[in-house]
Protein backbone atom coordinates (compact mmCIF):
# COMPACT_ATOMS: atom_id res chain seq x y z
CA UNK A 1 0.00 0.00 0.00
CA UNK A 2 1.50 3.21 -1.15
CA UNK A 3 1.59 6.65 0.78
CA UNK A 4 -1.13 8.16 -1.32
CA UNK A 5 -3.75 5.26 -0.27
CA UNK A 6 -2.55 5.99 3.29
CA UNK A 7 -3.64 9.03 3.46
CA UNK A 8 -7.23 8.49 1.67
CA UNK A 9 -7.49 5.94 4.08
CA UNK A 10 -6.81 8.32 6.91
CA UNK A 11 -9.06 11.24 6.02
CA UNK A 12 -11.55 8.06 5.39
CA UNK A 13 -12.08 7.82 8.82
CA UNK A 14 -11.23 11.50 10.27
CA UNK A 15 -14.48 12.00 8.32
CA UNK A 16 -16.68 9.11 10.08
CA UNK A 17 -15.42 10.13 13.43
CA UNK A 18 -15.98 13.79 13.03
CA UNK A 19 -19.62 13.03 11.35
CA UNK A 20 -20.45 10.67 14.44
CA UNK A 21 -19.07 13.74 16.85
CA UNK A 22 -21.23 16.29 15.17
CA UNK A 23 -24.20 13.74 15.04
CA UNK A 24 -23.43 12.97 18.86
CA UNK A 25 -23.68 16.56 19.87
CA UNK A 26 -27.01 17.12 17.96
CA UNK A 27 -28.42 14.64 19.42
CA UNK A 28 -27.36 15.62 22.85
CA UNK A 29 -28.42 18.98 22.12
CA UNK A 30 -31.71 17.93 20.71
CA UNK A 31 -31.87 16.24 24.10
CA UNK A 32 -31.49 19.29 26.53
CA UNK A 33 -33.99 21.48 24.35
CA UNK A 34 -36.90 18.59 24.69
CA UNK A 35 -35.91 17.65 28.62
CA UNK A 36 -35.92 21.56 28.82
CA UNK A 37 -39.08 21.81 27.74
CA UNK A 38 -40.64 18.66 28.94
CA UNK A 39 -39.62 20.61 32.40
CA UNK A 40 -41.36 23.33 31.34
CA UNK A 41 -44.63 21.41 30.85
CA UNK A 42 -44.46 19.78 33.81
CA UNK A 43 -43.90 23.35 35.69
CA UNK A 44 -47.03 24.53 33.84
CA UNK A 45 -48.88 22.28 34.62
CA UNK A 46 -48.13 21.86 38.54
CA UNK A 47 -48.33 25.63 38.59
CA UNK A 48 -52.11 25.70 36.79
CA UNK A 49 -53.37 22.89 39.52
CA UNK A 50 -51.75 25.24 41.88
CA UNK A 51 -53.74 28.22 40.71
CA UNK A 52 -56.98 26.28 39.96
CA UNK A 53 -57.24 24.43 43.70
CA UNK A 54 -56.24 28.60 45.45
CA UNK A 55 -52.83 27.27 47.00
CA UNK A 56 -51.24 30.34 45.48
CA UNK A 57 -52.21 33.11 47.48
CA UNK A 58 -51.74 35.93 45.28
CA UNK A 59 -53.82 34.17 41.90
CA UNK A 60 -56.79 34.94 44.52
CA UNK A 61 -58.21 38.08 44.06
CA UNK A 62 -57.71 39.67 41.04
CA UNK A 63 -59.12 43.04 39.76
CA UNK A 64 -60.72 41.71 36.73
CA UNK A 65 -62.69 45.11 36.02
CA UNK A 66 -59.12 46.46 34.41
CA UNK A 67 -60.20 43.83 31.79
CA UNK A 68 -62.51 45.70 29.91
CA UNK A 69 -62.51 44.00 26.53
CA UNK A 70 -61.03 40.70 26.20
CA UNK A 71 -60.17 39.20 22.70
CA UNK A 72 -60.17 35.08 22.19
CA UNK A 73 -57.85 34.43 18.75
CA UNK A 74 -58.41 30.21 18.08
CA UNK A 75 -56.56 28.78 15.24
CA UNK A 76 -59.55 27.34 12.72
CA UNK A 77 -58.89 23.97 13.54
CA UNK A 78 -59.54 24.19 17.09
CA UNK A 79 -62.33 26.43 16.91
CA UNK A 80 -64.25 22.97 15.02
CA UNK A 81 -63.93 22.04 18.79
CA UNK A 82 -67.25 23.95 20.01
CA UNK A 83 -67.47 21.67 23.54
CA UNK A 84 -64.06 23.39 24.13
CA UNK A 85 -65.31 26.77 23.32
CA UNK A 86 -68.19 26.62 25.51
CA UNK A 87 -66.07 25.63 28.05
CA UNK A 88 -63.75 28.77 28.17
CA UNK A 89 -66.40 30.72 27.83
CA UNK A 90 -67.86 29.74 30.77
CA UNK A 91 -64.60 29.82 32.95
CA UNK A 92 -64.69 33.83 31.69
CA UNK A 93 -68.08 34.36 32.74
CA UNK A 94 -67.64 32.45 36.11
CA UNK A 95 -64.59 34.59 36.44
CA UNK A 96 -66.02 38.25 35.56
CA UNK A 97 -65.37 38.74 32.16
CA UNK A 98 -67.71 40.74 30.92
CA UNK A 99 -67.46 41.89 27.21
CA UNK A 100 -65.54 39.53 24.98
CA UNK A 101 -64.60 38.89 21.28
CA UNK A 102 -64.54 35.71 19.64
CA UNK A 103 -61.78 35.55 16.57
CA UNK A 104 -61.36 32.55 14.32
CA UNK A 105 -60.07 33.03 10.66
CA UNK A 106 -62.76 31.41 8.50
CA UNK A 107 -65.62 32.47 10.76
CA UNK A 108 -66.36 28.65 12.29
CA UNK A 109 -67.13 30.33 15.79
CA UNK A 110 -69.45 32.76 14.23
CA UNK A 111 -71.34 30.32 12.06
CA UNK A 112 -71.71 28.47 15.52
CA UNK A 113 -73.05 31.58 17.42
CA UNK A 114 -76.43 30.57 17.97
CA UNK A 115 -75.11 27.00 19.52
CA UNK A 116 -72.81 29.08 21.56
CA UNK A 117 -75.12 31.02 23.29
CA UNK A 118 -77.24 28.50 23.84
CA UNK A 119 -74.92 27.21 26.13
CA UNK A 120 -74.11 30.39 28.06
CA UNK A 121 -76.48 32.36 30.70
CA UNK A 122 -76.91 35.58 30.46
CA UNK A 123 -75.08 35.99 27.38
CA UNK A 124 -75.79 38.62 24.46
CA UNK A 125 -74.24 39.45 21.02
CA UNK A 126 -72.14 42.61 21.48
CA UNK A 127 -73.97 44.65 18.63
CA UNK A 128 -77.18 43.39 19.81
CA UNK A 129 -76.48 44.98 23.29
CA UNK A 130 -74.88 48.25 21.48
CA UNK A 131 -78.39 49.12 20.24
CA UNK A 132 -79.75 48.61 23.90
CA UNK A 133 -77.39 50.08 25.58
CA UNK A 134 -77.11 47.81 28.43
CA UNK A 135 -73.32 47.12 28.35
CA UNK A 136 -72.86 48.34 31.78
CA UNK A 137 -75.26 45.88 32.80
CA UNK A 138 -72.77 43.77 35.42
CA UNK A 139 -75.07 40.60 35.11
CA UNK A 140 -74.40 40.04 31.16
CA UNK A 141 -71.48 38.94 29.21
CA UNK A 142 -71.38 40.80 25.81
CA UNK A 143 -70.12 38.54 22.71
CA UNK A 144 -68.60 39.49 19.33
CA UNK A 145 -67.77 37.13 16.79
CA UNK A 146 -65.35 38.20 14.01
CA UNK A 147 -63.45 36.77 11.20
CA UNK A 148 -60.89 37.54 8.82
CA UNK A 149 -63.68 38.30 6.25
CA UNK A 150 -64.63 41.74 8.57
CA UNK A 151 -61.14 42.48 8.31
CA UNK A 152 -60.88 42.78 4.94
CA UNK A 153 -64.41 44.03 3.86
CA UNK A 154 -63.89 46.38 6.73
CA UNK A 155 -60.65 48.03 4.87
CA UNK A 156 -62.54 47.65 1.68
CA UNK A 157 -64.85 49.42 2.87
CA UNK A 158 -63.18 52.14 5.01
CA UNK A 159 -60.64 53.45 1.83
CA UNK A 160 -63.43 53.14 -0.53
CA UNK A 161 -65.11 56.08 1.74
CA UNK A 162 -61.76 57.75 2.31
CA UNK A 163 -61.74 57.97 -1.64
CA UNK A 164 -64.94 59.27 -2.28
CA UNK A 165 -64.46 61.88 0.23
CA UNK A 166 -61.61 63.24 -1.10
CA UNK A 167 -62.33 62.70 -4.61
CA UNK A 168 -65.80 65.14 -3.61
CA UNK A 169 -63.12 67.50 -1.92
CA UNK A 170 -61.04 67.43 -5.45
CA UNK A 171 -64.07 68.09 -7.81
CA UNK A 172 -65.69 70.78 -6.02
CA UNK A 173 -63.00 73.08 -6.89
CA UNK A 174 -61.63 74.56 -3.66
CA UNK A 175 -58.17 75.31 -2.99
CA UNK A 176 -56.72 71.90 -1.88
CA UNK A 177 -53.84 71.00 0.67
CA UNK A 178 -51.67 67.53 -0.15
CA UNK A 179 -54.17 65.10 1.10
CA UNK A 180 -52.31 62.82 3.43
CA UNK A 181 -54.15 59.72 5.18
CA UNK A 182 -53.08 59.53 8.71
CA UNK A 183 -54.15 56.79 11.91
CA UNK A 184 -57.26 58.77 12.89
CA UNK A 185 -58.76 59.25 9.27
CA UNK A 186 -59.15 55.62 9.24
CA UNK A 187 -59.99 55.51 12.52
CA UNK A 188 -62.86 57.29 11.36
CA UNK A 189 -63.58 55.77 8.45
CA UNK A 190 -63.68 52.54 9.76
CA UNK A 191 -66.27 53.79 12.71
CA UNK A 192 -67.90 55.32 9.61
CA UNK A 193 -68.85 52.03 8.21
CA UNK A 194 -69.59 49.96 11.51
CA UNK A 195 -65.91 48.51 12.11
CA UNK A 196 -65.14 50.41 14.74
CA UNK A 197 -65.39 48.22 17.29
CA UNK A 198 -63.73 47.89 20.71
CA UNK A 199 -59.97 47.51 21.40
CA UNK A 200 -59.01 44.51 23.18
CA UNK A 201 -56.86 44.99 26.29
CA UNK A 202 -55.81 41.98 26.14
CA UNK A 203 -55.77 38.83 23.22
CA UNK A 204 -55.31 35.15 23.99
CA UNK A 205 -54.37 32.90 21.02
CA UNK A 206 -54.96 29.23 21.29
CA UNK A 207 -53.18 27.56 18.57
CA UNK A 208 -50.12 26.14 17.19
CA UNK A 209 -49.24 29.77 15.74
CA UNK A 210 -47.68 32.37 18.03
CA UNK A 211 -49.34 35.10 16.29
CA UNK A 212 -52.88 37.02 15.87
CA UNK A 213 -54.41 35.07 12.72
CA UNK A 214 -55.33 37.70 10.76
CA UNK A 215 -57.44 39.63 13.95
CA UNK A 216 -58.04 42.92 12.43
CA UNK A 217 -54.83 44.86 13.27
CA UNK A 218 -56.46 48.58 13.99
CA UNK A 219 -57.74 46.98 17.27
CA UNK A 220 -54.75 45.90 18.79
CA UNK A 221 -52.58 48.70 18.71
CA UNK A 222 -51.70 49.01 22.27
CA UNK A 223 -53.35 45.16 23.37
CA UNK A 224 -51.53 43.00 25.13
CA UNK A 225 -51.28 39.36 23.14
CA UNK A 226 -50.26 35.81 25.06
CA UNK A 227 -49.99 32.73 23.44
CA UNK A 228 -52.30 30.08 25.43
CA UNK A 229 -51.23 26.67 22.99
CA UNK A 230 -53.63 24.15 21.35
CA UNK A 231 -57.05 24.80 22.99
CA UNK A 232 -57.35 20.75 23.69
CA UNK A 233 -54.57 21.45 26.32
CA UNK A 234 -56.46 24.53 27.76
CA UNK A 235 -56.23 24.81 31.49
CA UNK A 236 -57.85 27.25 34.26
CA UNK A 237 -54.79 28.02 35.82
CA UNK A 238 -52.91 28.99 32.81
CA UNK A 239 -56.23 31.05 31.81
CA UNK A 240 -56.21 32.37 35.28
CA UNK A 241 -52.59 33.54 34.97
CA UNK A 242 -52.68 35.14 31.81
CA UNK A 243 -55.22 37.00 32.82
CA UNK A 244 -53.35 38.35 36.43
CA UNK A 245 -50.06 38.51 34.32
CA UNK A 246 -52.36 40.99 32.17
CA UNK A 247 -53.85 43.26 35.16
CA UNK A 248 -50.32 43.47 36.30
CA UNK A 249 -48.80 44.92 33.41
CA UNK A 250 -48.55 48.99 33.53
CA UNK A 251 -49.46 50.32 30.26
CA UNK A 252 -47.60 53.33 28.80
CA UNK A 253 -49.92 54.74 25.92
CA UNK A 254 -47.73 57.76 25.14
CA UNK A 255 -48.69 61.34 24.26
Amino acid sequence: MDLKDEMQRVRFWVNQIGNFCLRLVWHFVHLLVRSWYLGVGVANVIESYLISSGLLRRYRFIDVGKLRYLAIVVESDDACQISKVIQLLQWLQAFGVKHLCLYDTEGVLKKSKESILAKLKNATLFEEADERDPILDQKHMTLEFASITDGKEAVAKGGNLLFMKYLKLANSGAEQKEQIFTEANLTEALRAVGYGGPEPDLLLVYGPARCHLGFPAWRIRYTEIIHMGPLKSMRYGSLVKAIYKFTMVRQNYGT
